[in-house]
């Protein structure tokens, strides 16, 4: 084979070898058809400080005054914190709560439910009951407490206290502002700035005229001290500044209900930890499921397109692909119309199971009472499903915890109980104090239970001679709340029959030797109308039988008969004349046992 030979086979082999075909154009979505899916976020990386002081607004702090200067807090900067392995990233400081957020943020979370619900319904307990202002010694106060409970009506101490505790914990800090009449501008202004002494030389008679409570956002500390923990006033503002105007912290009553570490003070503006942050991750998980399962409800179903995606997305045909998504999406409900190629193409949809959302809702609504330590049914007004379900153990715990929590606000409610008795009478009275009321209400059938304990208790005191029947009389009738307290305290009463006296006349007039009817035989009342005036009675099976099992204690001699009249009228709607006359010729009745011997019953 020659030259030319060869080179005519290599090209009738070339022409043989069909060519390859095209590779398709790769799929190109534009930014554009990608937005309208979905829109990105760009998280802020903050470089805000965990320990930077606080920086109040304009006009809080006098001019050219920085609230920054104050106790070189601001050393410690962002370069301190970068070291602290859980502390690395800004962003999570301040959303899981480890940051202060600011008393405009505090603000703007007070108008959520989830924060403001908790702080509302704590402070209302917390002084719902209220106080009792008492005294103690021989001598009658009763007018200066009187005049107390009116000053603290005038004041209305009980609101401004409940509003004072809401804004603890909406900010972690609120004030009391004492106004004894001082002017706040020209020279009196001067005063402000003292020590607000409990004396009179310092309050006047009738000088106290408001409390007024003031919001952590519109006061800043003026004067600490922070390089000595021995010093009483270590990291404890002697003087704050309020609008501009710097104001004795004697006269400012400072609330806080949880103290931050002294590191941390300058950071929260020396206010305390609120409920609010405390709140934050818990309320936004409960947002957060809360919509997407309302989300998934109301698109638990999810459509699916099968067809030739290259058809659509080659040569720039995304953005008409997304449109006609975009389309349906619009039109999706009962009078919408979908076309589609039924050749090329089919439609299908995939629902989700929605059997489980409802426990998955509610326990991330639960968990919001974790960091509040509130019942449910405080929180949310649910009360538990189920049989026999109550939530009474929730709350007498809940109870118990206000109760403990109240002793951080005596101190303000003391203060306030001295400058009124400064302004009302010109001393204070080391003996008028104030308690707190328990928070437990008694029911009445409690109550009842409780009054016939206590006269059964009364009537064993009588019976041993212990007491005697006037000084039950008179403990009953001087009980608060007590229904005897009209009772006539100067009515001579019969002497008691005592358990260890010797016997007297009978009801029948019969001398003790004398042969006595037995209980029901030839008594002056039968069994028979006995019962006929237990049944005239408006009582229940369970009291009749109590009232006969009374009756035949009396007659066996297990009680005595002023006993049995007792426990009669304190139980039953029965007069003592009337009870009296059902034990009439009751007596022990003496039976033969088997074994010859007898015995009374």
């Amino acid at each position: 084979m020659n030259r030319r030979q060869r080179k005519k086979r290599q090209m009738s082999v070339r022409s043989a070898v069909q060519a390859s075909p095209a590779a398709p154009e790769r799929v190109n979505i534009s930014a554009d058809a990608l937005l309208v899916m979905r829109t990105s976020t760009k998280a802020v990386d903050s470089r805000e400080s965990l320990f930077r002081p606080y920086e109040p607004l304009k006009g809080v702090l006098p001019a050219n005054t920085s609230g920054k200067s104050l106790a070189m807090d601001a050393d410690f900067d962002y370069s301190t914190i970068t070291n602290l392995s859980a502390l690395q990233k800004i962003n999570d400081i301040f959303a899981q709560g480890y940051a202060f957020p600011g008393f405009s943020v505090l603000a703007e979370w007070a108008q959520i439910p989830e924060f403001r619900r908790p702080s509302e319904t704590y402070a209302r307990e917390v002084t719902r009951k209220w106080i009792k202002i008492q005294a103690t010694g021989e001598e009658d106060k009763s007018q200066k407490i009187k005049a107390l409970e009116a000053e603290f009506e005038r004041l209305n101490v009980q609101e401004v206290l409940r509003e004072a505790i809401e804004q603890d914990g909406f900010f972690g800090r609120s004030q009391i502002y004492l106004d004894l009449g001082t002017s706040l501008s020209g020279p009196e202004a001067s005063e402000l700035r003292t020590e607000l002494a409990l004396s009179p030389a310092k309050i006047a008679k009738g000088s106290l005229k408001r409390l007024k409570t003031i919001e952590p956002i519109w006061s800043y500390p003026n004067q600490y001290n922070a390089n000595n923990p021995l010093d009483p006033t270590f990291y404890k503002p002697t003087s704050w500044f309020v609008m501009g105007q710097e104001i004795h912290s004697s006269r400012l009553l400072t609330i806080v209900s949880r103290e931050m570490p002294d590191v941390l003070k300058p950071a929260y503006a020396f206010a305390g930890l609120s409920l609010s942050q405390m709140m934050k991750p818990y309320v936004e998980n409960w947002l957060r499921t809360r919509q997407s399962v309302s989300d998934l409800i109301h698109s638990f179903t999810v459509w699916t397109l099968k067809t030739d995606m290259n058809a659509f997305l080659n040569k720039g045909g995304a953005a008409e692909f997304f449109t006609r998504l975009q389309l349906f999406n619009l039109g999706r409900d009962n009078h919408g119309v979908n076309a589609i190629n039924k050749e090329s193409e089919e439609f299908d949809n995939t629902s989700a199971p929605l059997g489980s959302l409802d426990k998955l809702q509610a326990q991330a609504q639960e968990q919001q009472c974790a960091p509040s330590g509130l019942p449910l049914v405080y929180l949310t007004g649910i009360t538990p499903a189920g049989l026999n379900a109550s939530s009474q153990g929730e709350i007498e715990v809940f109870q118990d915890t206000v109760s403990a929590n109240q002793k951080i606000y005596s101190p303000t409610i003391t203060c306030i109980l001295k400058v009124a008795q400064l302004s009302l009478f010109g001393e204070i009275d080391p003996g008028i104090t104030f308690t707190w009321n328990p928070l437990k209400v008694v029911t009445k059938v409690e109550e009842a239970t409780i009054r016939k304990t206590n006269a059964e208790t009364d009537q064993i005191h009588v019976d041993m001679g212990v007491l005697l029947p006037e000084e039950v009389r008179t403990r009953i009738a001087g009980e608060e709340d007590s229904p005897y307290a009209a009772l006539d305290l100067n009515v001579e009463l019969p002497e008691p029959m005592m358990a260890h006296a010797a016997p007297g006349p009978n009801e029948q007039g019969l001398d003790p030797e004398e042969e006595q009817p037995q209980a029901g035989v030839g008594t002056a009342q039968s069994g028979g109308e006995r019962d006929s005036d237990i049944s005239s009675l408006s009582l229940n099976g369970a009291q009749v039988s109590s009232l006969l099992e009374v009756i035949e204690q009396v007659a066996s001699g297990s009680i005595t008969l002023e006993s049995g009249i007792a426990i009669i009228t304190t139980s039953f709607p029965i007069a003592v004349e009337g009870a009296r006359k059902m034990f009439a010729g009751a007596k022990p009745v003496n039976e033969t046992r088997r074994d010859g011997t007898s015995s009374a019953h």
